[in-house]
């Protein structure tokens, strides 16, 4: 059916049939720029803190959420370091294998933040629990890529 037809069923006005092309190219904006370069190029977590509320972001907005403040010239840098707020096991890979070991991967609060990013931990299932502090680990310098997986895990440490 095309584009100028009009629907005869409700089928037509559910489905699809045949191929649906699409395109696109991802940009990670204004913010998701500016915190993928600081961590290739300082190895710091940039997020963006709201005079008025208060509130420090991380992932970082261009603009406060709550009071819609523009932020663009709030920015601040913190080292890639809190502590696990929930978590999972995977005991299997994205194509559904099972993994040879199982591995953790939890929510982190970023110290200095009200926000968190997702990583993997570097500790068996039983002996991660929530609120244990952890701190990044990142690639070298020269591996960095600008991207969130230049944090290679988190692994423990004491408070």
């Amino acid at each position: 059916m095309g584009i100028r037809e009009k629907p005869t069923t409700m089928d037509e006005v559910r489905s699809w049939r045949g191929d649906f092309p699409v395109e696109y190219l991802y940009t990670a904006g204004v913010a998701g720029e500016r915190f993928t370069t600081t961590l290739r190029e300082r190895g710091l977590l940039a997020a963006t803190r709201c005079q008025e509320c208060g509130v420090t972001y991380l992932p970082p907005r261009i603009y406060c959420a709550r009071c819609f403040a523009d932020l663009s010239g709030s920015w601040v840098e913190v080292p890639p370091r809190g502590v696990v707020h929930t978590y999972t096991v995977l005991l299997s890979d994205e194509k559904g294998q099972p993994l040879r070991d199982p591995e953790v991967l939890a929510y982190i609060l970023i110290d200095q933040t009200d926000g968190g990013i997702l990583g993997r931990v570097a500790a068996s299932p039983e002996a991660v629990a929530i609120g244990m502090p952890v701190e990044g680990v990142l690639a070298p310098p020269a591996e960095r890529r600008g991207a969130i997986t230049d944090i290679r895990y988190f692994k423990p440490i004491s408070s």
